[in-house]
């Protein structure tokens, strides 16, 4: 609900919220925020509106600091559905910024915030004022000169900057300079952009707007005719049929946990409305406005009845419930960089799990299977040995649990051994699970890589280090460690624990390991096959997860060897862990994660958002 006093508001402040209603009355678009009721008292106005619970696409960019590419065009591909729809209209929307961007449960996206909106501009004739956010205005905007529809494609352009780079392509240390540079600033184009990317910035930065994509006799179609959104189905996308490629964690149907708490951290308070004069009267004459809707009466029974289920998560959400209310904590089973692990049971079943505690100021808790045959790390180190077959069974097992996990778009990129747990103290390898996701992340692109190295002693592929990004090869790279470990009985890059970490780094970076000497005699020359196709320094060579499936390694284990394989003594492979460990420890420190507001892109907005303009 929007609330607006109306004798606090200016005189162009006035206008400006009749226009929104006006314009929010007459739209109706998957894209754009709905407006359900209008109505006023004698002292104030009040607009009912969509309450998208996804947040503010400016939230989520100050986390993620840039998106993918392929992000960005599932965003810009439904704005410029919504933008061409208000243009159809005769409406220029005029503060395009990823504020006024919102996400609904399901990851679209609506627009909203229609203030500096115009109304009834045909193609011909222009706008003057001088208005939106500055660092979005196109150069005819700044200059004044008159503006049509296509300020709102550069604006488009601007945005999709950010989101690709986390940066403005215009912005100077005040109001002057910014205005400056985007009249006159050549564009610096970051070169990882790639080339369908680099062509659409340029041609929707054209300073002439007659010149500008978009702005030509077939409007929006011109853009959706770009290499850059040649894989969009149009009409797919409208239907609101294509997967967004980010869905908000939510909750309860009141939950705020994606807006900034700047402003869900006030007390809603109902200040009184002082009467405003007579002509603010006359000016807000039918205000008052209720959208039809055939459904409406249904969804709300709809409402009514899903408020009767699911109490137990009403009852976790409830501010008086404890998790000791229900679970009996026990002794901690492991420890990690930001959490503890214990033992835990239920207090009406009375089965046990393992509780991870994540302490922040206010404790979070994931409740999971209780891992009772321990680390498959421990299982390598204290068993003399494993068969070749052995390791062929327990890689099988992993595999098909990573290929499950990239085939949902999720890189686990931490598989080391002590994250591969037994359920059961049977040994079976379908017994096996992969647990902590704390480094885990969700692959948006089918050609993305991800940007944020992440750190594990032996299990760290090359491109990581040379910080040229990574993607589901990493996973893969992981897993050949572990196999190499497992047949040669140390690990492949670190032979003791005096090495430096120089001399660790540089195998690392290069590659180099041996499959000659020690229990590489007797392996099968499969087994050094798929070890070498699995630590391909070039991760576009390297072996997928289904490929790791189909290999002759894999599918013939009945042949493999059931010889116990030798290895080196325990406290010299833990040695040469440390001393991996050691050696990446030396390594910049990954970033600590702040809140959202201590973020480059809020601090570079003074800590608050961009305030628009209308002069």
């Amino acid at each position: 609900m929007k609330v607006l006093r109306k004798a606090t508001l200016k005189v162009r402040d006035r206008v400006r919220s009749k226009m929104e209603r006006d314009i929010l009355a007459e739209v109706n678009h998957p894209f754009i925020v709905k407006l359900h009721y209008a109505f006023q008292t004698e002292g104030k106005l009040y607009l009912i509106l969509d309450f998208l619970r996804g947040g503010d696409l400016f939230t989520r960019l100050s986390k993620e600091v840039m998106f993918t590419e392929e992000d960005v065009k599932f965003y810009l591909a439904e704005l410029a559905l919504a933008l061409d729809h208000l243009h159809s209209l005769g409406i220029i929307y005029r503060d395009l910024k990823p504020e006024n961007i919102l996400l609904d449960e399901e990851g679209h996206i609506k627009i909203t915030d229609f203030g500096l909106s115009k109304e009834a501009i045909d193609h011909d004739k222009r706008a003057y004022s001088f208005c939106g956010t500055i660092e979005y205005m196109a150069p005819e905007v700044v200059n004044r000169r008159g503006h049509t529809h296509s300020a709102d494609w550069w604006s488009f352009g601007v945005l999709m900057f950010e989101m690709l780079t986390g940066s403005l392509p215009f912005q100077g240390k005040d109001r002057k300079e910014t205005m400056a540079l985007i009249l006159k600033a050549k564009l610096g184009m970051p070169q990882f952009l790639s080339p369908e990317v680099q062509s659409l910035i340029r041609a929707l930065f054209k300073r002439n707007p007659t010149n500008r994509l978009g702005a030509g006799p077939d409007g929006v179609e011109e853009i959706k005719r770009h290499n850059f959104f040649g894989n969009i189905d149009w009409n797919k996308l409208y239907r609101r049929e294509i997967k967004p490629p980010f869905k908000p964690a939510v909750g309860r149907p009141d939950d705020t946990f994606h807006f900034d708490p700047e402003f869900t951290s006030r007390t809603p308070t109902d200040s009184p409305g002082i009467p405003p004069s007579a002509n603010t009267h006359q000016l807000f004459r039918g205000f008052s406005f209720v959208a039809t809707n055939l459904d409406q009466e249904q969804s709300i029974a709809e409402i009514r009845q899903s408020s009767t289920v699911n109490t137990i998560v009403q009852q976790l959400h409830g501010t008086n419930i404890h998790f000791t209310d229900g679970y009996e904590m026990k002794e901690d089973v492991g420890l990690g960089a930001y959490s503890v692990c214990k033992r835990c049971i239920h207090k009406i079943t009375s089965v046990e799990y393992a509780v991870k505690v994540y302490d922040d100021g206010k404790y979070v808790y994931l409740v999971m299977e209780l891992m009772r045959g321990g680390e498959l790390l421990d299982r390598i180190l204290h068993q003399k040995s494993f068969s070749e077959r052995e390791t062929s069974a327990v890689l099988c097992t992993i595999t098909k649990t990573v290929e499950y996990l990239h085939s949902q778009g999720v890189v686990h990129r931490d598989l080391k051994p002590s994250n591969i747990l037994y359920v059961d103290e049977t040994g079976d390898p379908e017994s096996i699970r992969i647990c902590d996701f704390g480094f885990a992340k969700q692959l948006r692109a089918e050609n993305g890589l991800l940007m944020t190295p992440c750190y594990t002693a032996n299990f760290v592929a090359p491109e990581v280090l040379k910080k040229q990004g990574y993607d589901a090869a990493c996973d893969i790279w992981s897993l050949g460690i572990l196999l190499y470990t497992m047949l040669a009985g140390f690990t492949p890059f670190a032979n003791g624990p005096n090495d430096t970490p120089e001399e660790i780094l540089a195998r690392i970076g290069s590659g180099k390991y041996a499959l000659i000497g020690g229990n590489w005699d007797t392996v099968s020359d499969a087994a050094k096959d798929i070890v070498t196709k699995m630590l391909h320094v070039d991760p576009h060579q390297r072996l997928t997860a289904p490929q790791v499936l189909r290999h002759q390694w894999i599918v013939n284990r009945e042949q493999l060897s059931q010889s116990q394989l030798i290895r080196q003594d325990v406290q010299l492979v833990k040695g040469a862990m440390a001393a991996t460990y050691l050696a990446l420890n030396r390594l910049p420190l990954a970033p600590k994660l702040e809140p959202v507001e201590s973020s480059s892109l809020a601090q570079r907005r003074g800590m608050k958002r961009l305030t628009s303009t209308g002069l």
